[in-house]
């Protein structure tokens, strides 16, 4: 049952990562991806922990579904494809620029009062085309524009300030920590900036698999279930047509999906079943096939995962490795192992 008052911060250490994830190439271990991962089960409880769950981290943009939540509940009207794009790491593909633009006139903006850092768009594909057109790196494109943009809505819905939107004792920002803390189930550890400017607050991964689950979990109609339902509907406005989060989303029924830099994916089912993954450094080859492991661990059917195991390594342009979660990950060999 969830508690009203959220536990203790989670230590600021080095956490305690252990191995997650081996390169195998030709037969040998090649590397080793260290990390932690976090398997909660529909009462909550933790039915795997690997490395260091409890310490405090960045959950980076894995962090948004929890920040689009207190945006709602601070009064954001936006549904479907544009509470998604709220949510959003997104591609800098066109429709998600035009969402943004959309946001901003609702709010009566423009693109000016963004404050996110000016960026060329996330996807390599998109980005290279922008770059043959000599289009410069603009607040729209980068990937938190859909975020900052709804920020920027919320606080004129309430009259707040929005130069200063950004700044962690603004009222918006005071608002999303306090829903940070609620979701999570722990006060916030240390408050820094993310990449894009906006205030980025550290949890601890269990916590983060908790929020995942407190949203995917609520009543219908509540501002956790909004999100949750707009980021499942319209899951390449969440991420982009051609990015793994989005395949995630469509080929396990129900499952809410985010990714963050750094190497965090947090995924949650409606039945309160969730996942948290860190590589501590930072690899998404290995982010992938880790959190689908995880989610193989967690119950879901391993044939909707099959395309989710990694990329191929390579030698002479044919496959001779691979990236493998360790053999705790696996649903058939992790209770030998263990």
């Amino acid at each position: 049952m969830h508690s009203s008052l959220p536990a203790d911060a989670p230590l600021i250490r080095e956490p305690l990562h252990v191995p997650v994830a081996h390169l195998i190439r030709g037969g040998v271990v090649e590397g080793v991806h260290h990390g932690s991962v976090v398997v909660l089960g529909p009462d909550g409880e933790v039915g795997l922990r690997l490395g260091d769950i409890e310490a405090a981290c960045y959950p980076r943009s894995a962090l948004k579904p929890v920040q689009a939540v207190a945006m709602v509940r601070a009064g954001l009207p936006l549904e479907g494809e544009l509470l998604s794009l709220a949510a959003a790491s997104h591609s800098g593909e066109e429709r998600h620029l035009a969402g943004v633009r959309r946001v901003l006139e609702l709010a009566g903006l423009t693109e000016d009062d963004l404050r996110n850092v000016p960026d060329l768009p996330l996807d390599p594909a998109v980005r290279d085309a922008w770059v043959r057109e000599d289009r410069p790196p603009s607040r729209l494109a980068q990937n938190c524009s859909g975020k900052h943009a709804a920020m920027l809505y919320t606080a004129r819905l309430n009259g707040w300030s929005l130069d200063d939107y950004l700044d962690p004792a603004h009222p918006l920002q005071q608002a999303i920590a306090e829903i940070v803390e609620d979701l999570t189930g722990q006060r916030v550890a240390t408050v820094t900036a993310d990449g894009c400017g906006a205030p980025l607050f550290a949890v601890s991964l269990h916590g983060l698999a908790r929020a995942a689950a407190r949203i995917t979990t609520a009543v219908p109609g509540t501002p956790e279930a909004r999100v949750a339902d707009a980021m499942r509907g319209h899951a390449e406005m969440a991420s982009g047509s051609g990015r793994d989060v989005a395949a995630l989303m469509r080929a396990v029924p129900g499952l809410l999906a985010k990714d963050g830099f750094e190497g965090v994916q947090v995924a949650a089912l409606p039945d309160g079943r969730a996942v948290a993954v860190k590589i501590a450094d930072g690899a998404s080859r290995a982010r992938v096939p880790v959190a689908a492991a995880a989610l193989a661990r967690a119950g879901v059917d391993p044939s909707l995962l099959g395309e989710f195991a990694g990329e191929p390594l390579l030698g002479g342009g044919r496959p001779v490795g691979e990236v493998r979660p360790v053999p705790a990950l696996d649903p058939v060999l992790a209770p030998a192992c263990l």
